[in-house]
């Protein structure tokens, strides 16, 4: 906030993924969510919960009121781990409906959501966030892969989030608060 304030020429966002308990609830409390212009929320364990358990944990995490979006919704990493169950068209539309967005993670063992659903995303209306996770410098390069994976679900420029201008994206974050 003290940078913002400053002037420094560039906003800094202030966001946290923040992870979906078993009971749907999250891990940090509203008071803290708050307080943040991005809140990502994700499933990082629990990943054998029945179809219909894990569904309804997404939904849950979803309807507080400060969630920005879902990352990877599937849970997948390739060649290691199939994605949990999950029916994750009832997710996206609950998304839709919630205003809020989806995440296409574009580390090159996730690319979740894949095509079909970067697809359906669009065929919703519904806004998608290519994200690099990143978790070193060199992860950055991942944006590519995000873009590529976008380009195979026939996103464009306006079905994608982070391409906004900054006025237009804080006005698109503002609004996915309830």
């Amino acid at each position: 906030d003290e940078l913002n304030e400053a002037g420094i020429g560039t906003r800094i966002l202030k966001g946290s993924e923040v992870d979906i308990l078993e009971d749907g609830s999250l891990d940090l409390p509203d008071s803290v969510l708050s307080e943040l212009d991005v809140v990502i929320v994700s499933v990082h364990s629990k990943f054998n919960l029945p179809r219909e358990k894990q569904t309804a944990r997404v939904l849950k995490a979803l309807d507080n009121p400060w969630v920005t979006f879902l990352a990877h919704p599937t849970g997948r990493l390739l060649l290691e781990r199939d994605g949990y169950e999950i029916e994750l068209d009832a997710v996206l539309n609950h998304i839709k409906q919630r205003g809020c967005f989806v995440e296409l993670n574009a580390h090159p063992l996730r690319l979740d959501i894949n095509d079909v659903y970067c697809r359906k995303a669009r065929e919703l209306a519904m806004p998608v966030v290519i994200n690099n996770d990143a978790h070193s410098i060199g992860d950055f390069a991942h944006h590519a892969d995000g873009i590529m994976q976008a380009r195979r679900g026939w996103l464009e420029k306006q079905h994608v989030v982070n391409t906004l201008s900054l006025p237009a994206l804080l006005k698109k974050l503002k609004a996915t608060k309830c």
